[in-house]
């Protein structure tokens, strides 16, 4: 395990930030209008329609020219924070507020972020950046918590609801309640520890575990909910089921009735989108006491007296990460997992150490080249945490 990098998350973590749902938005000359025709917030998610969204719109949305001076990040705030209806849902268990918007042609990712780790919440994080892609990235990046020395009130008006006033116009953002998300009895093992739910902002629901037996996390998939994606079956392992909308790989456990995340795509991960994987998600509204700290020690003792009961470093611009899944490029990559647990040199005991992936010790985890081939030391973790968006947003 190791630190990740705050200020480089695809939730837009800087200094104090972290992540939400997409509202998507352009600018058309001095014009504010919504972007390829997207809700801000889908408040019912039951059998409506599917939304069309048009050429016709991406075409004209960056064509648009726009005066907004994007380097200036009062005035960003301004336009993103007008753009918002009255009352919004935060669904990323991080509370970030995701959006997107196109200028002069450019496509930006930024996010509203609630920072519910301090004690009091007196302040909205913002933050902005060019929208990565597989030839470039970083090129504007920008961060500011905006509170009453702004002109910027934030109000808690109940648990998990804050109120942001700004130039008269007041936006309800509602934090996503998971109190009561548990998982099913004999989802976990008797040396396994459930730390909390994830809503990542892909859509896809987790439960994050800790297991002392290998010390490590686990996430393993909520089927309490309706499953935001299709699964199919990998070839060459009816176990291993990938998403096709997410590109989320889960292993079917042999040992329980439960899935567990093995996988997800390294475009994702290097390019910053909504699909890099749920570690910038973590459970921070619903963690009790020190759980997830101590079991954060248990994993890797050299952290002590450095992080917070949420793994946060000192100066909040690095948490641990908790990355326990591969950044896979091809399918194939994937049979590492199958091909280690039907291994017949594999002790029934080590079951679970073929799901540790990108640990330095081979004595760590199961690290024989014939069953766990194809997994390069360092994919679930390092990657993630050096390719996190600037200060900014999900792209």
């Amino acid at each position: 395990m190791r630190a990740k990098n705050m200020s480089k998350r695809n939730s837009g973590f800087a200094a104090n930030g972290r992540g939400a749902v997409a509202v998507q938005a352009v600018i058309t000359g001095l014009a504010l209008a919504t972007v390829w025709s997207m809700p801000a917030v889908a408040s019912d998610t039951g059998s409506a329609a599917p939304a069309l969204h048009t050429n016709q719109a991406y075409v004209e949305e960056v064509t648009a020219r726009s005066e907004l001076d994007i380097t200036n990040t009062d005035a960003v705030f301004d336009y993103a924070f007008a753009q918002l209806p009255d009352v919004v849902k935060v669904y990323p268990t991080e509370n970030y507020y995701y959006f997107r918007f196109a200028h002069n042609g450019v496509i930006f990712s930024g996010n509203f972020r609630f920072d519910t780790t301090v004690p009091k919440v007196d302040r909205v994080y913002f933050a902005y950046f060019e929208t990565f892609t597989d030839w470039r990235r970083d090129e504007i990046d920008q961060f500011k918590g905006f509170s009453d020395a702004d002109g910027v009130k934030v109000e808690k008006l109940a648990p998990l609801v804050y109120s942001v006033t700004s130039k008269g116009k007041t936006v309800r953002f509602e934090l996503n309640d998971l109190t009561n998300v548990k998982p099913p009895e004999g989802v976990l093992n008797d040396d396994e520890r459930y730390l909390g739910p994830v809503f990542d902002e892909s859509g896809v629901q987790f439960y994050l575990v800790y297991n002392a037996g290998i010390k490590n996390f686990l996430y393993v998939l909520n089927e309490q909910q309706p499953i935001p994606d299709e699964l199919y079956a990998l070839e060459g392992s009816d176990r291993t089921l990938v998403g096709r909308r997410t590109g989320f790989a889960f292993y079917k456990d042999d040992k329980r009735e439960r899935k567990i995340l093995v996988g997800v795509h390294s475009h994702n991960v290097e390019t910053n989108t909504y699909l890099d994987g749920p570690f910038d998600q973590l459970p921070d509204n619903f963690i009790v006491g020190d759980e997830l700290k101590e079991a954060i020690l248990e994993a890797d003792p050299s952290y002590a007296g450095q992080i917070d009961r949420f793994g946060v470093l000192p100066g909040g611009e690095e948490r641990f990460l908790i990355a326990p899944y591969m950044s896979f490029t091809y399918q194939d990559d994937l049979l590492a997992v199958p091909h280690c647990t039907s291994d017949p040199q594999v002790p029934a005991s080590d079951y679970y150490n073929c799901f540790i992936f990108g640990m330095d010790n081979a004595d760590e985890g199961y690290s024989d080249d014939s069953a766990m081939e194809g997994v390069p030391a360092d994919d679930a973790g390092e990657e993630q945490s050096d390719a996190k968006a600037p200060a900014g947003g999900t792209q």
